[in-house]
């Protein structure tokens, strides 16, 4: 058996006033505006049979699945799998790096891989285990969710639906609190839907920071 539906949900704002790269670094909260958009997947999501709930463990994704939790009454169960993807600039604002030191331009020589952080294919190899063994270990009346990053969500998607890995960032559809569910059609992963809950409350959000 498998579960009815998978959601992979994407954090909310974080507050990162210095518009620096936040990665995998410990301490990005979500902003009152991260909160909210939470809040608003949460409610979008409560009249779906949800019995699962998996996140990231950095600290944006748990407080992005507490509104589910306490939804759902669900654990949240952690899982390393579903981590933002490494970013060697991790820590910093990128435009500010490469301009005091121009050498930085090396990291972006390959952006097929990319050159400047993990590699696309090792997201999403990671994310497609994760994503199985949580479709796998359900049941046809339930759905699962899992709140996880912009990237390793879009790898899925594109894995999905046979499109290469590399891509232009700035046209990735996966926007803040925004839900992409996948479901096993006939032996296969397919995606089944995309939305944005949070879609009225993105307007003067700060999207920056992440890869």
């Amino acid at each position: 058996m498998v579960a009815r539906a998978l959601h992979l949900v994407r954090h909310g704002e974080v507050h990162n006033p210095a518009a620096v790269v936040y990665e995998r670094l410990p301490d990005f909260r979500l902003s009152e505006r991260g909160r909210a958009m939470a809040a608003a997947t949460a409610d979008w999501l409560a009249d779906k049979p949800v019995h699962r709930l998996i996140a990231s463990p950095l600290l944006r994704t748990q407080q992005s699945a507490q509104p589910i939790a306490d939804t759902f009454g669900l654990p949240i169960e952690p899982d390393e799998r579903v981590i933002e993807a490494g970013n060697r600039f991790a820590g910093r604002n990128v435009r500010e790096s490469v301009r005091r030191d121009p050498r930085e331009l090396a990291l972006f020589r390959n952006p097929l891989r990319p050159s400047w952080g993990e590699a696309f294919v090792d997201v999403r190899d990671r994310m497609r285990l994760a994503v199985l063994e949580a479709l796998r270990a359900g049941d046809p009346a339930h759905d699962v969710v899992i709140v996880s990053h912009q990237l390793p969500i879009w790898m899925v998607h594109r894995s999905v639906i046979g499109a290469p890995l590399a891509h232009d960032p700035r046209r990735r559809r996966c926007a803040l609190s925004s839900v992409t569910t996948f479901a096993i059609r006939q032996g296969r992963v397919v995606e089944t839907g995309y939305e944005d809950p949070a879609g009225a409350l993105r307007i003067g959000a700060v999207d920056q920071g992440a890869t």
